[in-house]
């Protein structure tokens, strides 16, 4: 058996499939640990500090989204892949404003899942290593990715993980235009399975905290960042 540095939290209150998916991890070499409510989810993973959670949504105590968002507020860097039953538009789009990294739908598909784990961990990996600008300023918009702080007129502005990312990559590159499907390779990747929804879903949030200026629509195409 292959080890690797990575530590998987699986959250579930289906016993079986908790069972299941620690099973596989541990014979991938990986550290896994387990919780089977959104309480002990957070307490797991403040004192665990895992690279990676899986997670279902609909559990006792408390569900997934709030457990997911309260582990963001300690662990910023986790890999969030929910994994539910739940199948309607609006699970997705709670799931993803509180930096859900991917979204899978059950039944499990382990050996899909254990390459998509892999692969997930390792592009994280080399995009923390990669060098980047990490300060834009636009007129009276800042964006810090050292303190992934946003600010504009000098006042702070919260955005979940997915859209800092959203708003940080289109302005790496001004008056360039962007597909939605570029937009989600580079952001979700190529390995995550979301739909093009979810971009004009992101958009819009960033849009109603800063304002329509900086991110533009280009009719039929996607969207640009404008420095005009």
């Amino acid at each position: 058996m292959s080890t690797t540095p990575y530590k998987v939290l699986v959250v579930d209150d289906e016993r079986d499939i908790v069972e299941l998916l620690s099973y596989n991890l541990k014979k991938e070499g990986y550290e896994v640990q387990t919780a089977f409510d959104g309480q002990e989810a957070v307490e797991v993973a403040r004192r665990f500090r895992p690279d990676l959670i899986i997670m279902d949504i609909m559990m006792p105590k408390m569900d997934g989204v709030e457990a997911g968002r309260r582990i963001r507020e300690e662990n910023e860097d986790v890999y969030l892949l929910y994994l539910t039953a739940r199948n309607e538009e609006y699970s997705e789009v709670a799931a993803f404003d509180i930096g859900a990294n991917d979204y899978q739908s059950k039944p499990i598909r382990i050996r899909a899942l254990m390459t998509r784990i892999a692969s997930a961990l390792k592009r994280e990996t080399k995009r923390s290593r990669e060098p980047q600008s990490n300060r834009i300023e636009v007129g009276e918009l800042i964006i810090d990715r050292d303190k992934y702080l946003v600010t504009l007129n000098g006042k702070e502005v919260e955005l979940p993980r997915k859209e800092f990312e959203l708003l940080f990559f289109l302005a790496q590159h001004p008056k360039k235009v962007f597909t939605r499907e570029e937009l989600l390779q580079n952001i979700w990747g190529d390995d995550v399975f979301v739909l093009t929804r979810t971009v004009d879903v992101h958009v819009r949030k960033i849009r109603e905290k800063i304002g329509d200026n900086y991110i533009k629509t280009v009719k039929g195409v996607g969207y640009k960042f404008s420095i005009d």
